[in-house]
């Protein structure tokens, strides 16, 4: 499970919550360029590469007690995580969701250099991660390349989705929010399966 691809998947889908506020983010601008749309994705980014850090050593301090069932414990994070993030997919609920970050950080389609509201804004579609970095302390994870390939597929996605953003729509961000909730089920379940086929 440290294979780069899986890494790669699993960046990819914990990056669509930044992808999808980052629509809006775009969509509230005048005007975009590629350099704002880099340090608008650079902050969703840093912020989602820092969560998993935070849940990997508390799944570190936990590794001892729980290594028995760790498979279960890392599949039932990342499909519960997967299965939060179709349901609001399914349920239009990206809205809603849009408009608890715009709570937290009022202003998130501002005009204007609001960085401090960016952050926090950041830090709401983040949180998900650090439910994840627990799971990737019980698999055999290279963590530093691992929050190296969140960054920089966070940056991406999250800066793609502010030059998206004016013409996108919501419906973007809600199908991606679908697809990242699959593939977090996915590696879940693989996690599951091959340490079941292994006979641990």
């Amino acid at each position: 499970m440290s294979g780069l691809l899986t890494l790669v998947a699993l960046a990819f889908s914990l990056s669509v919550d930044a992808f999808a506020a980052a629509l809006g983010k775009g969509a509230g601008m005048k005007r975009v360029t590629l350099l704002d749309a880099l340090k608008v994705g650079a902050v969703f980014g840093g912020m989602e590469a820092f969560m998993p850090l935070v849940g990997f050593a508390i799944g570190l301090a936990l590794a001892a007690w729980v290594q028995p069932v760790d498979h279960w414990i890392a599949f039932v994070l990342l499909a519960g995580v997967g299965a939060h993030m179709l349901y609001e997919a399914v349920t239009d609920s990206v809205e809603t969701h849009e408009e608890n970050i715009e709570i937290a950080a009022p202003g998130l389609g501002m005009q204007g250099p609001k960085w401090i509201r960016l952050v926090l804004a950041a830090l709401a579609t983040s949180i998900d991660a650090t439910v994840v970095g627990v799971s990737l302390a019980m698999m055999d994870v290279n963590i530093v390349m691992a929050v190296v390939i969140i960054f920089v597929i966070t940056t991406t996605m999250a800066a793609i989705g502010v030059m998206l953003g004016r013409g996108a729509g919501r419906w973007l961000g809600r199908y991606a929010e679908a697809v990242g909730g699959v593939v977090l089920i996915a590696i879940g379940a693989l996690i599951l399966w091959q340490h079941l086929s292994a006979g641990i």
